[in-house]
């Protein structure tokens, strides 16, 4: 049976980043293919002073190209005081999506896993609300932020997830449930580039756009746009316009996440770009998650260090660096070009 997900994102209008829109696409292509089952979208409040809203028409856009009927639901506006912090006396607005995370992990038959790619303020809130449930429900928190350095020096500067709240980063890997940590840099040392321990790559959008559908085309111009008008619907059907296309197509991508999305699935990328069954892959899969022993201190920065005996924490780390880039590409190109 198809693992049940709650996936954690800060997917705005107009844009931070637009690979949080290829990352809800590529759980879309999952949970279309019955590779997971999607319960829910928790989308952040946007931090003070961003121009922009929680983008609800994004999700609606990918509910109707998909015809599922995913919810979604906006989190809290209030940073954790501390890791410990429930925050009580929250108004209704904000405990909404602690509430769903709570509600989704009591009602579900199957063990629930959770991605985060943007603050992790929510599921951490959750997570210390009822611990206990998370310890029989959650079948792993997928956390894609931080640093993944082994050199402390190094490791002490904050990745930007990690900045949205610190307390509630601390928080998660106090929880009682699985933990995968995909630090999204293995540190801030020069340009950004492939490394071991860090889930960063790029691609020449080139590759992908073209290949995509007219209403997948559409979605993601609806989106590189910046537009705020309210016909989401109907601009799906429009015919794509060329030379946008075109001009978007000569952009590069910063990517990080799309690994947590498919260990849910159970899958994992060769080293030749190939989608396959986390079993079946063997020595040829371009990453791995190997067992470590993680510590959080009180400055957010994280530590650790290898842990054959660890059964329930992980950490994200690149098998080929040479080869990752390229296979990771054709990977999403190959998961996106199954959305109708």
């Amino acid at each position: 049976m198809a693992t049940p997900l709650i996936h954690q994102t800060d997917l705005f209008r107009p844009h931070n980043d637009p690979d949080d829109h290829f990352d809800l696409a590529v759980v879309y292509a999952l949970a279309l293919q019955g590779k997971i089952d999607l319960r829910g979208i928790v989308i952040d409040r946007p931090p003070p002073k961003f121009d922009g809203d929680p983008d609800v028409a994004a999700i609606a856009q990918l509910n109707h190209i998909t015809g599922l009927t995913v919810p979604a639901v906006v989190g809290s506006s209030q940073p954790m005081k501390s890791p410990s912090d429930t925050q009580p006396s929250a108004s209704p607005s904000d405990k909404a999506a602690v509430r769903f995370v709570l509600d989704t992990l009591r009602q579900s038959r199957q063990r629930v896993a959770i991605t985060a790619v943007g603050s992790c303020r929510d599921i951490a809130l959750a997570g210390k609300t009822d611990p206990a449930l998370f310890a029989r429900k959650c079948a792993g928190i997928y956390i894609n932020a931080g640093t993944g350095s082994p050199d402390p020096r190094l490791a002490a500067t904050l990745e930007y997830n990690v900045t949205l709240d610190p307390a509630a980063y601390r928080a998660l890997f106090e929880l009682p449930c699985p933990i995968y940590w995909l630090p999204c840099f293995e540190d801030y040392e020069g340009e950004w580039r492939v490394k071991r321990h860090g889930t960063y790559w790029r691609f020449p959008q080139e590759g992908v756009l073209p290949a995509l559908s007219p209403r997948m085309q559409n979605f993601f111009l609806y989106m590189f746009e910046r537009l705020r008008e309210t016909d989401w619907l109907r601009y799906l059907y429009r015919q794509p316009d060329a030379p946008l296309i075109h001009r978007y197509s000569q952009q590069e991508r910063n990517m990080w996440s799309v690994a947590s999305f498919l260990h849910v699935a159970g899958l994992t990328v060769t080293v030749d770009g190939e989608v396959v069954p986390l079993k079946a892959a063997g020595g040829s899969a371009v990453y791995t998650f190997q067992p470590v022993r993680i510590s959080c201190n009180e400055n957010a920065v994280t530590t650790w260090q290898p842990d054959p005996r660890s059964t329930n924490r992980h950490m994200f780390m690149v098998r080929d660096v040479e080869r990752y880039q390229e296979a990771m590409t054709k990977a999403l190109r190959t998961l996106l070009t199954v959305l109708p």
